[in-house]
């Protein structure tokens, strides 16, 4: 009876330990408070923003932004730790997770056609109220062989970087990955460093005709999005430093790795379009 009685509690125990155990490689994600505390805090910032244009101050923008920016930190900690130390990331996680940030890239690509399709809807027909010419009369616009061109360097130089740190990542270098993580990184914060220059030294104001609307947008948003995937590259690279990424295990870095030659590939299209073609027919300022 005392050895039947045991192995009745061993299976019973072990029958409710292996219920505890997942029986499929996907990952169900805990409950978490972050989808309510984002959603709480867009709302905030909205009311922010549209306080703000209505001149009642910057600060109207600071709680809602404090509490989008912890709800991300906060958010993208727990699937950190999902990914390193719990094991949650299995390959077929993975597979859904690239399929995730393929759709997430393909709709920034519909958000910038909106800001081109503004571009070319105002320069390809451009109205009377403008004088039916493009850029406007009196517009001054940037050279796209000065700095616009140097930004186009630093940016193409970063893409270069970025595909070094993912080889040496692949190759078991963890030393390369650290290298070339800190020079892309260097590279974006230099391009936004030039880019906030060549807006503090703009010709014209953003509201001054449809040209500096479009243009301020356009541009400015990408500068916006150079931000974040420096950011995104940053944590990266403390990750790398904690030794997280393998060769086999490091789709954290990759998907960085493709925000940024997303982000590199629309500049292309900016500096061609937007500052080359935009602004052929118009003066550039003396220096």
């Amino acid at each position: 009876m005392s050895a039947t009685h045991t192995d009745a509690h061993t299976a019973a125990h072990g029958g409710a330990h292996g219920a505890h155990k997942p029986n499929h490689p996907y990952h169900l994600v805990d409950p978490s408070p972050w989808p309510l505390t984002g959603s709480i805090g867009a709302v905030v910032l909205t009311f922010g923003i549209v306080q703000f244009m209505h001149g009642y101050g910057l600060w109207w923008i600071a709680p809602g932004a404090f509490i989008v920016v912890a709800t991300l930190f906060m958010w993208w900690w727990d699937v950190v730790k999902e990914a390193e130390h719990q094991g949650h990331h299995t390959p077929v996680v993975q597979i859904g997770l690239r399929y995730g940030m393929s759709l997430f890239i393909a709709s920034e690509v519909m958000f910038f056609a909106a800001f081109f399709w503004a571009f070319f809807d105002a320069s390809l027909f451009p109205k009377e109220a403008i004088g039916g010419v493009w850029p406007p009369e009196g517009i001054l616009t940037f050279d796209p062989f000065s700095l616009p061109l140097l930004n186009t360097l630093i940016l193409l130089t970063s893409g270069c970087t970025v595909t070094w740190a993912h080889h040496a990542l692949r190759e078991g270098d963890r030393k390369g990955l650290i290298q070339g993580l800190t020079l892309t990184v260097a590279l974006g914060l230099l391009f936004t460093a030039v880019q906030a220059y060549e807006y503090a030294h703009a010709p014209y104001g953003f509201s001054q005709t449809v040209f500096a609307s479009t243009f301020f947008m356009a541009t400015g948003f990408h500068g916006f999005h150079v931000i974040v995937g420096t950011t995104f590259l940053i944590v990266c690279l403390v990750r790398s430093v904690r030794g997280h990424f393998t060769p086999e295990h490091h789709f954290g870095f990759e998907a960085a790795a493709w925000y940024w030659h997303f982000v590199d590939v629309v500049w292309l299209f900016l500096f061609i379009f937007v500052y080359i073609w935009g602004g052929i027919n118009a003066p550039h300022p003396a220096h």
